[in-house]
């Protein structure tokens, strides 16, 4: 049965009318009327939504993009039917242009490991990202394709070979706008079949990583999608470190989410004029599915990476009963700061850690519920300095209060013995340099730190402190906190500068050889201190 809740207000409709014929060719299909999303026009990008109706296009939006002009021999034989030759005839253009996706990854910035407790933390989105592309197939190819060139991960899937039928089935059948809180053991269990000879060549733990991923991706799909889906490759690229604790897999799975919720047109916007609370909806519809495919990946996820990563900003999120859902309260006037990430790489458990604090509040649990209170204070003293803060800003003497509230909130987890000497270094590197405010993030052990920079660094200063930390050996990503969510690139073209009309179309081959993190930034990044034109974000 579909569930019920107030994002079926801002359901898309679609009507639509076959004339003479079942329209499945395209040429006897007529067009009523428009999508209308409260009586806005608005046109998404293809496939299909969970019924055949919605499967028929619209020859009115795909026109302009069907096909590029040809030069075609025809000859008319006598009964009025045309032939070409082999060598005149020419593959099938896509039924719509490629677009894109785009989420960011996150940080723990106050609250680490008490939140375990069920104290308050709060997380903020990073200007680091993944970037998904979604190139529709011709509809005689009738496969489907994941490739994450960063990962080594390339499949293909038949369509017609999937599990349709079993997820489709009246007692399993999930709609989009559907809660969904737990897997479905028969759901998943029709998939292995489809998972068990990807990667086969590869060591277990990258095996491990690429089932995972693959996972995530095939229970969205066969959730929302249907049968009737068009062939499609859905190539994924990330400027996200994997495994630091930065939240990829959540960047990814609301890179999924949003582009199959787009592609059954199960989503309205984003555009600048649009109502707060219809924004609201199409961010929690995407949050929701991310959600599933987080648990497809981590078994029980907290919620928190994916949520960041759908709507950006900040969060603060508290658990106190393991057995209901988490609270968390959108800090919608989150500064955006510059920040220095830094990655150890040093290889850490975020199990052991909290193992580690687990094994200190047995020993000493007066003392250690001290710590993990105090730490809750912190968390709830940082939130009063933002929110004293008008939207999108700081004042100074806030700013230096989140700063001091960072120490203090390290200081903590020292002393709950989560920290390391390499974590240990960098802050000591950024105290002699005087350039901003360090603390762990996450687990700790290893993993990252962040750097709050200081509003009058200079930038010798910075350079020193850069150069100290590459001869080192650290990582680090000079980057934004607290900015946007889940964003589209529709058509997936940008304004790069060059001589193309129209702008630089952004096209598989392009994508998939951009060099590192840095060139993906450079050919698709959203932009750290300037935004991309052609980007559009639900706000």
């Amino acid at each position: 049965m579909p569930g019920t809740d107030p994002q079926r207000d801002f359901n898309v409709e679609h009507r639509y009318a076959l004339v003479n014929g079942s329209g499945k060719d395209g040429k006897n299909l007529k067009t009523v009327s428009r999508p209308q999303v409260k009586g806005r026009p608005v046109s998404f990008p293809g496939g299909s939504p969970t019924s055949e109706e919605f499967n028929q296009r619209s020859t009115s939006t795909f026109h302009e993009h069907e096909m590029a002009p040809q030069t075609l021999n025809v000859h008319t034989n006598g009964h009025g039917l045309s032939s070409r030759s082999h060598l005149d005839r020419r593959a099938s253009s896509p039924l719509m242009p490629a677009f894109m996706t785009s989420a960011p990854g996150k940080v723990i910035v106050f609250g680490e490991h008490a939140v375990v407790y069920g104290k308050a933390a709060m997380a903020a989105s990073i200007s680091l990202r993944s970037y998904l592309l979604v190139t529709t197939l011709s509809k005689s190819k009738r496969t489907v394709t994941m490739r994450f060139p960063d990962i080594q991960l390339d499949h293909t899937w038949d369509l017609d070979t999937l599990p349709w039928s079993v997820f489709s089935h009246p007692s399993k059948k999930k709609y989009y706008y559907d809660l969904v809180t737990s897997l479905d053991a028969g759901l998943v269990e029709a998939m292995q079949p489809h998972l068990a000879n990807i990667s086969p060549k590869a060591s277990p733990d990258t095996r491990k990583i690429h089932q995972a991923s693959a996972s995530a991706f095939l229970y969205l799909l066969l959730s929302l999608g249907s049968q009737s889906f068009h062939g499609c490759i859905y190539s994924l690229r990330s400027t996200l470190p994997i495994g630091a604790g930065l939240g990829s897999s959540a960047s990814i799975c609301v890179c999924l989410s949003s582009a199959l919720l787009l592609q059954i047109r199960a989503l309205a916007g984003p555009h600048p004029d649009q109502p707060l609370e219809e924004s609201e909806v199409q961010i929690e519809r995407i949050n929701r599915w991310a959600f599933v495919g987080e648990m497809c990946i981590h078994g029980n996820p907290s919620g928190v990476d994916n949520t960041v990563a759908s709507g950006g900003r900040a969060v603060i999120f508290k658990r106190e009963d393991y057995g209901k859902p988490p609270s968390v309260t959108l800090l919608r006037n989150f500064p955006e700061l510059p920040l220095l990430l830094v990655n150890t790489k040093q290889a850490r458990s975020t199990a052991v850690e909290v193992a580690k604090v687990g094994a200190l509040k047995k020993a000493h649990p007066v003392v250690t519920e001290y710590v993990l209170n105090a730490i809750d204070k912190v968390t709830e003293s940082a939130r009063e300095a933002i929110t004293k803060s008008k939207s999108g800003t700081i004042d100074e003497h806030n700013l230096n209060t989140i700063g001091e509230l960072m120490g203090v909130n390290h200081g903590l987890l020292v002393a709950l013995g989560v920290s390391h000497p390499k974590l240990e270094r960098i802050r000591e590197l950024v105290d002699i340099g005087g350039v901003g405010w360090t603390k762990l993030t996450g687990a700790g052990g290893g993993g990252c730190s962040l750097t709050v920079l200081k509003p009058d660094v200079k930038p010798k200063d910075l350079h020193d402190l850069e150069s100290k930390l590459d001869a080192e050996g650290f990582e680090r990503f000079e980057t934004t906190l607290g900015g946007d969510g889940v964003g589209v690139l529709m058509p997936a073209v940008l304004k790069n500068g060059t001589d193309e009309e129209g702008g630089e179309e952004i096209n598989l081959d392009k994508f998939l050889r951009a060099e590192g993190r840095d060139g993906v930034e450079r050919l698709v990044g959203v932009g750290v201190q300037e935004k991309r034109e052609g980007w559009k974000f639900w706000r």
